[in-house]
């Protein structure tokens, strides 16, 4: 497979169960090398100064691995001075990132304590905390609220706008298609589309995303499926 994403834009990136995506999403961020290949950041190859890159690089795993006995705040002053932040700086981030993710009267409860949706605003505060240019979502509405979703949403299009660079890799149709300038659809590991949905519609003559997905990777029988697990259970 082979894409790019320019700044600015918010790539979308889809598959099928077993498609390629989690392995993507762990060469993008440096947890395993490719076998064949390269990843490049600004005409780099990452492994040049992995260490360079992984400071330019914000992550938001599917699977959050928290440390559960610190609070909200411990673990966003772990992540930031990990990461080097000056003491002010931090300390006025952590206290913005968590207002407005409506944390604050609960920044100093144990993670243990928190709901899933909870957990998932605090690693997208820690994705945020040293200003990325390259943001890596893996399921990032996972467990948010409505409107918590509607914020995040607007906030991926604002860091878009900034002139960041978004890989967004989701089962979430619906909302990568608000959400997506373009879209990648894998399907055993190969790359079956790559273009902005509008374009992708046009030249598929489908009227969404759903649609167009279900075609490429070979998932039209949806309807024949579902009647089948009925049969299945009365049997």
């Amino acid at each position: 497979m082979s894409f790019e994403i320019p700044r600015g834009q918010i790539l979308g990136y889809l598959g099928p169960n077993g498609s390629g995506k989690s392995t993507t999403v762990k060469i993008l961020t440096g947890l395993i090398e490719p076998t064949h290949g390269r990843v490049l950041f600004d005409g780099n190859d990452i492994r040049d100064d992995i260490n360079g890159y992984k400071r330019r690089l914000g992550y938001v795993p599917e699977e959050p691995h928290l440390y559960t006995h610190l609070s909200g705040r411990e673990y966003l002053q772990l992540i930031g001075r990990l990461r080097q932040l000056p003491a002010a700086t931090l300390d006025r981030r952590i206290e913005g990132l968590l207002d407005v993710f409506d944390l604050t009267s609960s920044r100093h409860m144990a993670l243990a304590s928190y709901s899933k949706g909870m957990r998932q605003k605090i690693l997208l505060s820690a994705a945020l905390l040293h200003d990325p240019e390259i943001l890596v979502l893996d399921e990032p509405f996972s467990g948010l609220d409505v409107t918590s979703a509607q914020v995040l949403k607007k906030l991926l299009k604002v860091l878009a706008n900034a002139g960041k660079i978004l890989f967004y890799s989701s089962h979430v149709l619906e909302v990568v298609e608000r959400v997506c300038d373009h879209v990648v659809i894998l399907d055993k590991s190969r790359v079956v589309a790559h273009d902005s949905v509008a374009r992708l519609r046009e030249l598929m003559t489908l009227p969404d995303l759903e649609q167009i997905f279900a075609q490429l990777v070979g998932q039209e029988d949806i309807d024949e499926r579902a009647t089948s697990v009925l049969e299945v259970i009365r049997s």
